[in-house]
């Protein structure tokens, strides 16, 4: 079974992905653009979502080890900052944060690397636009450099349309990108802030 799912939550896309676990999948891959490949399953299973900055070679070897020894297989994630797909057999011993002391710190790593995203995306929306990046946000015919474009009909609109609309996605989409992780940053920021006080 395949699904496409996109999320700017990660806690929304785990919880997603173990209710189709609990219909009796266990996830087999997880692909690019929000692709899930899901397979029947007679064991119940759980799939747990870490983000991890950037780390060397070893410590990213140690730390896969270190869930690995508890059950868990990496599904999908690398060692240059990226979130981490963990699945196993629900055990009873379903969590990967071990102490209030990790969730915290997740939601840290979380915050910086939404924070990090949305301004390299803001930049390249400014740069793109000439500094209007509301140009890329809400007038999307802007982004197609056809010379009388909009002025043609028929074939030689749907021609020229459809050529180019691959290079306008690359010119107005870092737009709304920069807006979804510029979201993702302030609710990263509002659950760290509040499991910082709730533990503090």
């Amino acid at each position: 079974m395949r699904k496409r799912r996109w999320f700017i939550n990660l806690l929304k896309e785990e919880q997603w992905l173990n209710d189709r676990l609990a219909e009796g999948y266990a996830c087999q891959r997880v692909g690019l653009l929000g692709g899930y490949t899901f397979e029947p399953s007679s064991r119940k299973m759980v799939i747990r979502l870490d983000y991890q900055n950037r780390m060397s070679a070893a410590k990213y070897e140690d730390y896969k080890i270190t869930y690995e020894d508890f059950g868990w297989t990496l599904l999908k994630g690398s060692r240059w900052g990226s979130v981490q797909y963990w699945q196993k057999p629900s055990d009873g011993r379903d969590e990967i944060f071990s102490d209030a002391g990790s969730l915290v710190a997740f939601y840290k790593r979380l915050t910086q690397y939404a924070a990090s995203t949305a301004c390299l995306f803001f930049i390249y929306a400014n740069v793109v636009f000439n500094g209007n990046i509301f140009t890329g946000l809400f007038n999307i015919k802007a982004s197609y450099l056809t010379d009388g474009l909009w002025e043609r009909e028929g074939a030689s609109f749907w021609r020229a349309f459809l050529f180019e609309t691959p290079f306008a996605m690359l010119r107005f989409l870092p737009a709304w990108i920069f807006v979804i992780c510029f979201v993702t940053f302030l609710y990263s920021y509002y659950q760290y802030d509040k499991q910082k006080k709730t533990y503090a």
